[in-house]
């Protein structure tokens, strides 16, 4: 009687019902759409430490500007030896000029803003020092109209406070860029380029990956028992698994044959490089970062840029599109800052015949004014960018 129970328990399978799915073991597969965050710390880790373009774009731009050559002057005359001069060429004693021009520079397209301290007093009544500092750790503090009225700088629980209110003494120089939803910081070529940025960092983790699987697609195994059902026991469940990962991925299984059991089967279903054109998208993403920075992607070496005729022309696009209206808007608030401390007025501006990139246009601009007849000593003088007077 008991053997005819177990039988007849034996004989009737219970009713199940499948999905048309439930024979797929998933062994890899996509993923949501995930961006970074906005902030300019996260901005500065995935665009410059983590991403060649985006720190190829500042570090090119930051050096170049830093290079250009710095005259004074005022109404009357241009100044061979002034003690401004003496404090860009040697700012303090753990920097050079070009140093702290760089750290300045890469502040400003890193985070949008960038930070002068004028310390100490020298004789001619000018700053003994100039420091650039880090723009991560400084805040504004405004007064009651709007405007700054003390700078905040932050290192861990310390912080100390710059007082804006000294007249002509102001400690703290800041120069941001446009921003145009806020009053007091600027904006990042970083956060534009931010897409371009995840792009071309998620393509090299992909292709990474891909390397480390063999260079092979995710794919899945698809089983069917003798009879026709598709699960697999969870011994059987976990047995694969563990092979699967320890036996077939990695670089150093890399071309290892995969030993499938009765009933299992491996159907690909992911992209090759080719179809997913994955070159093209990651040279995209690199162009729309070089895009934000201003840099041509010719003098960076990316593949397909016909935008200009040639490297020349190239370097001098960039040149006057990037890195001189940056240097003009950084001497421009330098002459409006240091004058205050020295008590006289002189401007700091570009030395343009001195810039390699732009001898062809200097030389052929000055033969064309030279060549002006009806222009007066003065008015030529005037377009070259010269004092109004002879030096006698």
């Amino acid at each position: 009687m008991v053997l005819q129970i177990f039988r007849a328990r034996a004989e009737a399978a219970p009713e199940a019902k499948a999905s048309a799915a439930a024979p797929l073991i998933a062994f890899q597969g996509a993923g949501r759409v995930a961006w970074s965050a906005r902030d300019n710390g996260t901005l500065t880790r995935i665009g410059f430490l983590d991403n060649p373009v985006g720190h190829r774009c500042v570090k090119l731009i930051a050096e170049a500007a830093a290079a250009v050559p710095v005259i004074a002057q005022d109404v009357d005359r241009r100044f061979d030896v002034h003690p401004v001069l003496d404090l860009i060429a040697a700012p303090n004693p753990g920097q050079g000029g070009a140093a702290l021009l760089e750290m300045f520079y890469g502040n400003l397209l890193l985070t949008g803003d960038a930070y002068l301290e004028a310390a100490g007093r020298h004789a001619s009544g000018g700053p003994r020092e100039l420091y650039c500092l880090r723009s991560d750790r400084m805040s504004v503090v405004p007064g009651a109209d709007g405007w700054p009225v003390a700078y905040e700088y932050s290192l861990g629980a310390r912080k100390h406070v710059f007082d804006m209110r000294g007249g002509d003494h102001p400690p703290i120089l800041h120069v941001r860029s446009f921003h145009p939803t806020d009053d007091h910081y600027g904006l990042t070529p970083l956060r534009a380029a931010a897409s371009a940025v995840d792009v071309h960092n998620s393509a090299g983790a992909w292709s990474k990956g891909l390397l480390d699987n063999a260079a092979r697609p995710s794919g899945a195994i698809v089983y069917r028992g003798a009879d026709g059902m598709g699960a697999l026991g969870q011994e059987q469940y976990s047995r694969l698994i563990d092979e699967l990962e320890n036996h077939h991925q990695g670089a150093r299984n890399a071309g290892r044959p995969m030993l499938l059991e009765g009933g299992l089967d491996w159907k690909p279903m992911g992209f090759s490089p080719s179809d997913m054109e994955f070159h093209r998208t990651k040279e995209a993403a690199a162009r729309d970062i070089a895009l934000a920075f201003g840099v041509p992607p010719m003098l960076l070496g990316l593949p397909g840029d016909n935008t200009y005729a040639n490297y020349q022309e190239a370097h001098r696009a960039f040149y006057r599109l990037t890195v001189l209206p940056m240097v003009a808007k950084t001497l421009a608030a330098l002459s409006s800052w240091l004058p205050g401390f020295y008590g006289a007025a002189f401007q700091l501006r570009v030395d343009e015949d001195n810039v390699p990139a732009l001898s062809a246009e200097r030389e052929a601009l000055w033969a064309r004014i030279v060549a002006a007849d009806f222009l007066s000593e003065a008015e030529k003088r005037l377009m070259l960018g010269l004092p109004a007077a002879r030096e006698a």
